[in-house]
């Protein structure tokens, strides 16, 4: 049996923000960081609250959010009685949004779990519209992934004018992770007819707009188009899974702190490369869609490689892994529990090639 679900009310353009005035609650828990609390969002996502909403503010939230900080935040949420949960900011805020009401939800199960609305400030991660938070358990430098149908939110605000104070750094990052989501579910083992039509406008979208936002923050067309590539990206894996990609990248992550983004984007053309025939047919057809040569899987494929490294290079990513700033004895001591990290993790087991312990390493080495 093939499924699509897609359980979030998407509310964009102008006016979205008016949405907010529909919340079904009394209390909002509003979960941040501080850079964002600095900014003025939380000041005017409040100014859409209705009259009499009460309001509590938790602003601790740091990168790749820590067990440490979400149990802190779940007791405060709890003890606010509030049933509303509001996340404001990038990947982190939100994941730690709704590690806040998975916990809450466990802690009580007689209590109803929280309305979950997401007002994303980046436009990358798609996880306004997905049942995965990634916390980090930052003793042992692990990724743990949590995945639950209400984890998915209730409603995502996109909101372009939220996304413009993003750096260009992190506007390449956040747009190559959009780029890497929509390839890796459009070849993915569970691919549909539903994920590839939301995958494949997304991965166009990319194209065409990443490079401007990149060069004019202020492009707010550009700015509009990427925030809504980054739900449909999250709507088509939420439905079909990623890969290997993925799997790579949040070991990355764990044991050397390479942002999420950035660890996709340079290790995409290798697994491109390393799925070949597996995905040919797939490549081929995101190659004839993006006006690539494509007679041929092999072109296709080909083709599709060299675009995302060019696109790599005009945002000012590193060609490979030695150019992250890890050390190599590091990175090779680290092999074998890297590899068997990837073997386990959830987005490996919809990699549409099989990798065996040798194939991993094989992958390691040359992106290194």
């Amino acid at each position: 049996m093939t499924h699509f679900y897609a359980k979030t009310k998407v509310c964009y353009g102008e006016g979205s923000m008016d949405n907010l005035k529909t919340l079904p609650g009394k209390h909002v828990f509003i979960v941040t960081d501080a850079f964002i609390a600095k900014t003025g969002f939380v000041e005017e996502v409040k100014s859409h609250l209705s009259m009499g909403v009460l309001c509590t503010i938790f602003d601790k939230v740091e990168a790749d959010p820590s067990l440490d900080t979400i149990t802190i935040a779940t007791h405060l949420f709890m003890k606010s009685e509030a049933d509303i949960i509001i996340a404001i900011g990038g990947g982190s805020a939100i994941d730690a949004a709704k590690a806040i009401a998975y916990f809450s939800n466990h802690a009580d199960l007689l209590r109803q779990p929280p309305y979950l609305a997401v007002v994303p400030t980046t436009s990358g991660t798609g996880s306004e519209v997905t049942s995965i938070a990634v916390v980090t358990d930052k003793k042992n430098n692990l990724k743990i992934p949590l995945q639950d149908d209400m984890l998915i939110p209730d409603l995502a605000i996109l909101d372009a004018r939220f996304t413009r104070t993003m750096p260009s750094s992190i506007t390449a990052a956040t747009g190559m992770d959009v780029l890497t989501h929509a390839i890796e579910a459009y070849v993915s083992t569970k691919t549909n007819i539903f994920t590839s039509i939301y995958a494949e406008t997304a991965i166009k979208i990319v194209f065409k707009y990443l490079p401007r936002a990149y060069a004019n923050g202020d492009d707010m067309e550009a700015r509009e188009q990427l925030i809504l590539a980054s739900c449909m990206a999250g709507m088509a894996f939420n439905n079909s899974g990623l890969g290997i990609t993925h799997s790579v990248a949040h070991s990355l992550g764990g044991l050397f702190h390479i942002p999420h983004g950035v660890a996709n984007a340079v290790l995409l053309p290798y697994v491109i490369e390393f799925n070949g025939f597996d995905s040919g047919f797939q490549y081929q057809n995101i190659a004839h869609c993006l006006g690539l040569p494509a007679s041929s899987m092999d072109e296709g494929t080909n083709n599709l490689l060299k675009a995302v490294r060019q696109l790599n290079a005009s945002l000012d990513i590193p060609y490979k892994i030695s150019d992250l700033d890890i050390n190599k004895d590091e990175y090779i001591n680290h092999m074998p529990a890297m590899v068997n990290n990837i073997l386990q993790d959830i987005c490996t087991t919809t990699n549409p090639k099989k990798p065996s312990y040798e194939d991993v390493i094989r992958l390691l080495q040359k992106a290194w």
